[in-house]
């Protein structure tokens, strides 16, 4: 496609940044986008509060309004949740099968009593949107929504279909994200898939652009149940073979445990761009295993960070316990939570099986605690997704670096991976080096300047994705 058309169009929405609505003239595209994102943040899509359906209606309406017809749309109940469908019709003249566009609707649960204000009403403070979901994923949802919206007003017409898919329980069970993923291929059978709940980058106070980086991978999510079991007893009489005292000894070795060394072109071309970038002795590591994934001396530096050791490997780690029953009783079984981060590619049973090698005892139970857990492959760099990218970050960064990049936490991106859909997270988000939106936590935020600013990002990336070749 022809990029350097579609960077003079980008702009436009980027220059409302003041601290205060009152301060600022909304575009008529800015005001809508801050309506939805007001009234997304205002349904309470927690596990446990049945309002994702509430939600997903709402988005359809709102996609309607623009144009969109009851036979684009659909939404899919699944127990107390949904899943969103939303087909934008292209005139097939790319012969290319469609893109997928992902967000999660629902959120981690906020209580009122934790919160000084209510965290399921937006609101504008000292630069920054604050509320539930203002971070992840309801601005994903709300700038791909508006995205579409937009495009379809202004009477744009895609090479190829573009297909949204906001799932509605990333945050629990991913039972939505199965189901789009593996059964209904009708809404996910797609060239590749660009996630809004991956990928970002930052700048400097002086407003120099650091590195963005594009999510190509992530590691699988895994938890274990270590279990020790015997028939107790009176705590006056002990035993040699007390189940606490068992499962204790498992946990250390667990602990001293460090999986092997892993790498790939992704995990490496991160490490380089760190490394590069930070400097130090920690930074001559990273760049160093990124020449050289064996070399020791880098690898025993980055192994004693803790803010770079899980690039290297899968890791295990003890989260929770649960012994014995009476204190006058000698237990009759303890347990243990572990939760592991498995390095894409690495099939689950077999970390499963390493932690019974290294526990070495098989009066232990090493059991998945949830068979819904599964691994996650490797999106090999697609230029076409990395030069659309690169288009929409210019306009507002000239210039930026794009890294490929890992993610050790996990999104819906690793079921259509696994499903065979190329996924690259590619979120329009672009705050300060030093922003920390507290997603998950109290006050979650994300700032005022970042929301406008990115959105025209899914526009330019769309346009160069699916737009019409221009001579």
């Amino acid at each position: 496609m022809m990029i350097r058309t579609i960077c003079a169009a980008a702009g436009a929405l980027a220059a409302a940044t003041a601290a205060s609505a009152a301060d600022r003239e909304l575009t008529p595209a800015q005001a809508k986008a801050r309506e939805i994102y007001e009234t997304a943040i205002g349904i309470r899509s927690a596990k446990g509060h049945g309002k994702v359906p509430e939600l997903a209606a709402y988005l359809a309406d709102e996609l309607k309004s623009a144009g969109f017809t009851d036979e684009d749309i659909e939404i899919m109940p699944l127990g107390e949740t949904a899943a969103l469908g939303v087909r934008y019709r292209g005139d097939g003249s790319s012969g290319k099968k469609p893109i997928l566009f992902l967000a999660h609707m629902d959120v981690v649960d906020a209580k009122r009593e934790d919160w000084e204000h209510d965290p399921f009403v937006l609101r504008e403070e000292g630069g920054y949107f604050l509320g539930r979901g203002t971070s992840d994923n309801k601005y994903g949802v709300v700038n791909l929504t508006q995205t579409f919206m937009r495009l379809k007003q202004e009477g744009f017409t895609p090479t190829r279909d573009l297909v949204l898919l906001f799932t509605g329980d990333e945050e629990t069970g991913m039972e939505t994200t199965r189901m789009l993923a593996y059964d209904r291929k009708d809404w996910s059978d797609a060239e590749f898939a660009l996630n809004s709940d991956g990928g970002g980058g930052a700048y400097l106070p002086d407003g120099a652009p650091l590195p963005y980086f594009i999510q190509a991978a992530e590691k699988t999510y895994a938890t274990f149940t270590v279990t020790s079991r015997n028939k107790g007893g009176h705590s006056s009489r002990p035993r040699a073979d007390n189940a606490i005292y068992d499962l204790a000894r498992a946990l250390l070795k667990v602990e001293e445990y460090k999986f092997p060394v892993m790498s790939n072109d992704i995990t490496r071309a991160s490490a380089r761009s760190g490394g590069e970038l930070i400097g130090g002795d920690i930074g001559k590591a990273l760049v160093a295993f990124a020449d050289n994934p064996d070399n020791k001396k880098a690898i025993k530096t980055i192994r004693a960070n803790e803010d770079y050791s899980n690039l290297l490997s899968t890791t295990c780690v003890a989260t929770m316990l649960d012994a014995g029953h009476a204190e006058n009783a000698l237990p009759q079984s303890a347990a243990a939570t572990v939760n592991c981060r498995i390095f894409p590619g690495v099939e689950i049973e077999a970390v499963r099986e390493t932690l019974v090698d290294v526990i070495g005892n098989d009066a232990l139970e090493v059991k998945l605690a949830d068979d819904r857990f599964v691994a996650s492959p490797v999106s090999d760099m697609r230029e076409d997704v990395t030069a659309a990218l690169k288009a929409a970050i210019d306009p507002r960064y000239p210039g930026i670096e794009i890294v490929p990049a890992m993610s050790s936490g996990g999104t819906d991106g690793m079921h259509f991976r696994r499903a065979g859909v190329p996924t690259y997270g590619v979120s329009g988000r672009i705050s300060a080096e030093s922003e920390n939106s507290n997603a998950h936590g109290l006050d979650e935020h994300l700032p005022v300047k970042t929301f406008y600013d990115g959105l025209d990002h899914w526009i330019i990336m769309i346009k160069a994705l699916a737009g019409p070749d221009e001579e």
